[in-house]
């Protein structure tokens, strides 16, 4: 089934035969515990609350729950808050970790670690963030906006792999990807438009993928034929693989404040998908990252 919304996504993953269960971290935290609460009312996962406990149920008190509804473990330390919520997902008594009120260098030293974390040998941890675009009533995927500072080919290629099966979560079974750069010639003094050469190469016979793009003739087929771009990916893009981080990040924050778009993110890579919102997110926007997520590990 190709999902082309989040409500579209949510009926989807409510009449999955069984409810996940969201391993939170830290989570003492109001805005992380009502996205989470909007979950569990929804019948969209289960959750297990790691924290300070009394911080916690009076929360859940304040949001009119019994404590006594929730599985709930006293955990002040923050690493040792992730380290459980992460053995749970390994012992699969839980099935996905999600940030709460914690640094994210600590948080990600327990998902990344070499002994107990949740990275397969060979695998590189990436983001994805997944977008509603009303217009032309589909999902959009942009990565990676949030790991990967700089990353190189080799890396790139990986970044690629890991948005493709968020992809198929999607129902996208052959997705479109453009490796996105500031124009759409190779230019030896932008690495972004070298790089995406190279890695549009290197996946041509896996994937469908070109580039490099630039940014309206990966999204507009107007802005191609333009151009005069001749490319099955021009203007039809599923999947859009940025050349850095920052210019991810800024392009992806863009549309959630000005364009007020509905956006979800997920770490990707790993033996399951993870949780790990913005501050700024809205609740309904993570309430949509955890939706995600349970989608990643259903389909």
């Amino acid at each position: 089934m190709k999902i082309a919304s989040f409500e579209q996504m949510e009926a989807f993953v409510k009449g999955h035969a069984s409810r996940k269960k969201i391993a939170v971290a830290c989570a003492h935290d109001d805005v992380t515990l009502e996205a989470v609460l909007m979950a569990v009312d929804k019948g969209v996962a289960d959750a297990v609350l790691i924290g300070k406990q009394d911080e916690i149920e009076a929360l859940l008190r304040q949001f009119g729950k019994d404590p006594a509804a929730f599985e709930i473990i006293d955990e002040a330390d923050e690493r040792a808050a992730i380290d459980k919520a992460v053995a749970m997902v390994r012992e699969g008594t839980a099935d996905i970790p999600m940030k709460g009120l914690m640094h994210t260098a600590t948080f990600m030293r327990g998902i990344l670690d070499k002994q107990t974390g949740l990275l397969e040998p060979g695998e590189l941890l990436s983001q994805a963030s997944v977008f509603e675009v009303e217009e032309t009533g589909k999902m959009l995927i942009i990565s990676d906006c949030a790991v990967n500072i700089e990353p190189n080919v080799d890396q790139k290629c990986k970044i690629v792999e890991n948005a493709v099966k968020v992809a198929g979560s999607l129902g996208i079974e052959e997705p479109k990807i453009a490796m996105l750069s500031a124009l759409e010639v190779v230019n030896p003094k932008i690495q972004g438009t070298v790089d995406a050469a190279e890695v549009t190469a290197r996946l041509k016979d896996k994937y469908q993928i070109d580039g490099p793009f630039a940014l309206d003739n990966a999204v507009s087929v107007e802005a191609a034929k333009h151009k005069g771009i001749d490319s099955p990916i021009a203007g039809r893009a599923d999947i859009l693989i940025v050349p850095d981080m920052w210019s991810g990040n800024i392009f992806t924050k863009g549309l959630v404040f000005f364009a007020h778009m509905k956006s979800a993110g997920t770490l990707n890579g790993l033996r399951s998908p993870v949780v790990m919102t913005s501050r700024t997110d809205t609740i309904e926007n993570k309430y949509y990252s955890i939706l995600t997520s349970v989608l990643g590990t259903i389909q």
